[in-house]
């Protein structure tokens, strides 16, 4: 305090800065229990990355393992021929049939035999369409290309074999387009099936070509060149074993979608397949207990097909 008619007092050169009151200062948030959770939380990651992935993990077991496992236990079961009713008890008499009835190794060795066929046929289709998107092709080619593949998967299954039912049929578009040649369409049948399914399956075995040959540094074809190699030694001894992967990654999605299809066969074809004869087991039969046993067949035949395809490093490649 200054009295009337004195200078001020000057100020302190050593004394700290002026602080605000007690009165200005921001309140402290509440200590809730949310906030003390969010704390918790925030001090281990593992914990939250944990919660966050509960709810879809546990979707997981329950729709996929589950079913799995379902669908295991219920293959020990079997069916009473005189109340038609599945007994409970575990009993081997359906791998008894399925081992005895020559019928059933038939349609898995011919379903098998397709599923092979078919990713062959991809496979040839796809590497030379592929090879060219990823290293010739200009950018606006690439990305044209891209989406002409990519276009069909918008279009419903069906929509696509009954497309190729009307091509195939007697008066369809491949019989006029071959009649001035003389020559006949394949008609309905296994050939009808090996055609529709190749074309299914073939965007799955583009991508992940065109994926897999983009990887593929340009230096190693360079310098296979400056080396005195060939186009085709640099293609077998460079380019197909860096491609390999990507070739095992594709046909694991036509192998496996051929292995289960059955809805291609019934509409272009009377032969029984895999998922022909699990079907009819289940709603026309109503054998329930033998469906799920021959269901393992496919289940087996990828799982060998899976371990192979992981040896191989196709999962580095999807």
């Amino acid at each position: 305090m200054t009295v009337k008619g004195e200078p001020p007092t000057p100020a302190d050169p050593n004394a700290g800065p002026a602080t605000a009151s007690t009165s200005d200062a921001v309140p402290a948030p509440p200590d809730s229990a949310a906030r003390r959770l969010a704390s918790a939380l925030y001090r281990h990651p593992r914990t939250q990355l944990a919660i966050l992935l509960s709810a879809p993990l546990g979707w997981l077991l329950i729709a996929y393992i589950g079913a799995l496992v379902l669908l295991f236990v219920s293959a020990f079961w079997r069916l009473d021929p005189f109340s038609g009713d599945i007994v409970t008890e575990p009993t081997l008499q359906n791998f008894e049939e399925l081992l005895s009835a020559p019928i059933y190794r038939t349609v898995a060795l011919r379903t098998i035999g397709f599923a092979a066929l078919v990713t062959i046929t991809d496979v040839l289709l796809a590497f030379p369409i592929a090879y060219f998107m990823a290293r010739v092709a200009s950018p606006r080619t690439r990305a044209l290309l891209v989406v002409s593949i990519l276009l069909p998967l918008f279009s419903g299954y069906l929509v696509k074999v009954y497309a190729w039912r009307l091509i195939l049929s007697e008066e369809g578009l491949l019989n006029w387009a071959l009649a001035p040649f003389g020559l006949h369409g394949p008609g309905y049948g296994e050939v009808a099936v090996w055609l529709v399914m190749s074309y299914l399956w073939l965007p799955y075995m583009i991508i992940p070509l065109f994926a897999g040959l983009e990887r593929i540094p340009n230096s190693l074809l360079e310098a296979s060149g400056d080396l005195g190699a060939r186009a085709s030694t640099t293609f077998r001894r460079v380019i197909l074993p860096l491609a390999l992967p990507a070739v095992v990654a594709g046909s694991i999605f036509t192998f496996s979608l051929t292995l289960g299809d059955y809805i291609t066969p019934t509409l272009v074809s009377g032969t029984q397949f895999l998922g022909n004869v699990i079907y009819s087991n289940v709603g026309v039969a109503g054998n329930q207990p033998l469906a799920a046993a021959y269901a393992f067949v496919p289940v087996l035949v990828m799982s060998v097909y899976l371990l192979v395809a992981r040896r191989l490093g196709a999962f580095d490649a999807l």
